[in-house]
Formats: C-alpha cells, sequence, structure tokens
C-alpha cells in the first residue's frame, strides 16, 4: 500500500510539474476580449458544473462530449442521451443536449447541439431627437453549435476520441453607408465556421479509476463578421482525477472522486478547477468544486440521482454556481442510457 501511493503521488506530482511549465512567462497579462462566440466555453452539464467544470477526466457518458471528446468511449450501454438547460447571467440561457452510440470494438460515436438565447436586446440608431437615437425594436440575436465526435480506446490504458462542431452566431442586422452618397444597404451581423477538437485520456495502471490526460477546445481558423477578424475561445486543458475511496480500499457501491484540471486559455490568464463527488450506493450522489482565477466564478454545489427502471438507466443532475456581482446560475440535466 505504502509503494502504490508512493507510486501515485509521483504521477500527480508529474502531472502538476506540467500544468506548472504550461503557464507562459507573462501570465500575470489577462488577455481579456481577444476571442468571440464566448457560448462556445459555457458549461453544459449539471453534473461537470456541481463539480466545478474539473470534469476533463471525469465525463463517461454522453456529456463529455462537450469537455473532453474521448470521454463517450466509456459509454458500456448502447446508447446514452441527455439534454440540459442553463439560465445564465444577464437574462441569458442555453439549451443543450445530445446523443451518443456505442459501436463495440469499432469506437463510439456521438451528435451534440448547443443553443443560446441571448435575451431581449433592443435596436437603436442615430437620431436627431432629443435623446440622440431612436429604437428600432429588438433585435434577432443568437447563437447555434453542431457537434460530431468519434472516439476510440485505442489500448486498454489510452483512449482517443475528436470532434468538428459547426459553429454559427447572428447579432441581428446594421445599417451603413454605401459608397454611393446618401445610400444605405442593411448587412447581417453573422458568422459561421468550423472548429475541432481532440481528447486523450491515459490509465497508467497504479488504480483502476486513476486517469489523466489532455483536451484541446475550439481550435478554428479565423472568423469574421465585416472586416476585423477574431479568434475562438481555443482551451488547452490537462486534468486528473481518482477515486479515493479506492486508494483507501473502501470500493464498493460508494465512491468519492477528485479531479482537478489545469485549463490555459486564449483569452485569460491560467486557471484552476477542483472538484469532488461522492457517490451513495451507486445511486444518490452531492457534488462540489471551486474555480480559481476568474472574476465572477468560484464555487458549486449540486447532486443527482441515478436509477435504472426496466433495463433504461435514468439520471437527473442539478447544479448551484455562485457569480459575484450577478444572480447565482442554475443548470438542470437528464439523461437516459439504454
Amino acid at each position: 500500500m505504502v509503494v502504490q501511493m508512493k507510486k501515485i503521488i509521483s504521477y500527480v506530482a508529474i502531472v502538476m510539474l506540467s500544468l506548472v511549465l504550461v503557464a507562459p512567462a507573462h501570465a500575470v497579462i489577462k488577455k481579456t476580449a481577444q476571442t468571440g462566440l464566448q457560448f462556445l466555453k459555457s458549461d453544459m452539464s449539471a453534473r461537470s458544473a456541481g463539480m466545478g467544470s474539473a470534469f476533463v477526466m471525469v465525463g463517461n457518458d454522453a456529456t463529455a462530449m462537450f469537455h473532453n471528446p474521448a470521454g463517450i468511449a466509456n459509454i458500456t450501454s448502447g446508447f446514452d442521451a441527455f439534454a440540459t438547460m442553463t439560465q445564465w447571467i444577464a437574462d441569458i440561457s442555453y439549451s443543450a443536449g445530445g446523443v451518443a452510440y456505442s459501436l463495440g470494438n469499432l469506437g463510439t460515436v456521438g451528435l451534440n447541439f448547443v443553443s443560446a438565447d441571448y435575451g431581449t436586446i433592443i435596436g437603436t440608431v442615430v437620431s436627431d431627437v432629443e435623446a440622440g437615437y431612436e429604437e428600432t425594436g429588438n433585435l434577432d440575436v443568437g447563437a447555434l453549435s453542431v457537434g460530431a465526435v468519434y472516439a476510440r480506446q485505442l489500448t486498454d490504458k489510452f483512449t482517443v476520441g475528436g470532434q468538428v462542431r459547426y459553429a454559427y452566431q447572428h447579432l441581428g442586422s446594421s445599417t451603413i453607408p454605401t459608397a454611393v452618397a446618401g445610400e444605405t444597404e442593411e448587412v447581417e451581423n453573422e458568422v459561421t465556421g468550423l472548429a475541432y477538437e481532440i481528447g486523450t485520456i491515459f490509465y497508467p495502471g497504479l488504480f483502476s479509476s486513476l486517469r489523466m490526460g489532455m483536451s484541446i477546445k475550439n481550435f478554428s481558423p479565423q472568423f469574421k463578421y465585416q472586416e476585423e477578424a477574431f479568434q475562438l475561445p481555443l482551451t488547452f486543458v490537462m486534468g486528473v482525477a481518482v477515486d479515493a475511496f479506492e486508494i483507501l480500499g473502501m470500493g464498493g457501491s460508494n465512491s468519492l472522486l477528485l479531479a482537478m484540471d489545469a485549463i490555459h486559455p486564449r483569452d485569460y490568464t491560467e486557471r484552476i478547477h477542483l472538484g469532488a463527488e461522492f457517490v451513495f450506493l451507486n445511486m444518490v450522489a452531492l457534488r462540489a468544486g471551486y474555480k480559481f482565477n476568474y472574476d465572477v466564478e468560484s464555487l458549486s454545489l449540486g447532486g443527482g440521482i441515478n436509477y435504472s427502471l426496466g433495463g433504461i438507466g435514468l439520471k437527473v443532475d442539478a447544479a448551484y454556481s455562485l457569480m459575484e456581482d450577478f444572480d447565482n446560475v442554475m443548470r438542470f440535466t437528464i439523461g437516459a442510457s439504454f
């Protein structure tokens, strides 16, 4: 037992050192406002959100498609599906869903979507009236992404997965002057394009639940509305997770999963996510997590219930995330596997 503990400490130390080396020397500079389509960064799983989004090595169902595409290779049932509702800040809401299907030794495939509702935004135009502007009615704004995923367990210790996502965002229309004096034209403020993701999971073998790996999300060419181009929120994540009860020899129908993710985003300095999930009798789950180096996000709490009914696995998860200076965020996820 002592030898095993020394080995696991060594593995975790290597991962921690790697995470530190990822940070650039200029990490003190906050790289804010450098990317667009921010909805692609939002957490679309109540289970993940309840663990502080420390999920890159945790996801083992269809929700893993939003964190690490390799995770869906761990699906043991034929089909696994989910739907999530998120009431975000500033009257923004997200709807997400997905389905994954195991092809056995050929791997696992999945499809997912995210729809973003940006709430009511009133358009205006410059005017000679006293206020200096006139309202033009509600703007037609929103965003959507659709993803296709493939993952496969290459060996008993290594799994890899990839995803292609179609992303679309519409921010209303604008009336702009043309080259002809006195004439204007209306243009649509919308962008579309493809984003790519890849992820890996490695099981070193010290404990069956110990895994570590990485994911790269939102890799893409530049997007452009009219003239100025911008990048998607490219994010590199390294993570590690393990069942503490297995280490302590307390396995069985109860588990205590501990997870940590280190995030290197394009549009901010390095961040850390810590999360824990206690599962009682393989049925009831309690979760907690914390995000470090965020302006408004910090502590998250959550819970869930797993139940099998007539050969169909059902699950309901909820998460509550504290948001400084904004209303706190609630997420709900329902899922089924068969």
